[in-house]
């Protein structure tokens, strides 16, 4: 069992692996020092809230995005982020899987940020979900980009399994389902610019116009 678990780890990708890793390693931390079910505790370790963010502690942007509310919590997104990551990591390689990554993460706590701000509220929230779903979403981006080049089923595959983590979002009390959105869309689009322009790349070298 343990050879097959460290054969399983040898074959994962490096970026993807580590930013598993550091959000494994900070939870295993942060149990150790209190209880990461606890809101106050939570945020008095560098989760994202509104009032914080908007009187200048912008870290929290990015801390937010390595803490997780509980086992499950982090769980469910490091078995989403190990599998998926790994796909985009493979398609874009380890520097703009990182940049994904984090400015995915970035991208769903601003957004999340913003919403609390129009709503009034002043939620505590946490989670690499922002993050997964920009790399999650970045990986349907570059399908539906070259859907003629991917087979049809595991394009249906991916566009369902992101459908449905957005939809359990805002099923599911106390998701913060604007970071959700806001990672991706951030990862969609990165997705269609990334294919586009390395096709465009590619065209130029053959000889093609672009149009």
């Amino acid at each position: 069992m343990l050879q097959e678990a460290l054969d399983f780890l040898r074959t994962r990708k490096k970026a993807n692996l580590t930013m598993a890793a550091v959000n494994i390693i900070v939870f295993l931390v942060l149990s150790v020092l209190g209880n990461t079910e606890n809101v106050v505790f939570m945020y008095n370790h560098g989760a994202c809230a509104a009032s914080a963010v908007q009187g200048g502690e912008y870290y929290r942007l990015f801390t937010a995005m390595f803490l997780h509310f509980g086992f499950i919590h982090l769980v469910y997104n490091m078995l989403c982020l190990i599998f998926v990551g790994d796909m985009l990591e493979s398609a874009v390689g380890p520097g703009w899987y990182l940049f994904v990554y984090l400015l995915g993460g970035l991208s769903g706590n601003l957004v999340s940020v913003g919403a609390a701000i129009l709503s009034g509220r002043n939620v505590v929230s946490a989670g690499a979900s922002g993050a997964v779903f920009a790399v999650i979403a970045a990986v349907f981006g570059m399908m539906v980009k070259r859907r003629r080049n991917v087979p049809q089923n595991l394009l249906r595959r991916v566009g369902l399994m992101t459908v449905l983590m957005l939809l359990q979002g805002f099923t599911q009390q106390g998701t913060d389902n604007a970071a959700h959105v806001g990672g991706a869309v951030f990862g969609f689009v990165f997705g269609l610019v990334y294919i586009s322009r390395n096709t465009g790349k590619r065209n130029n070298r053959k000889g093609v116009t672009r149009l």
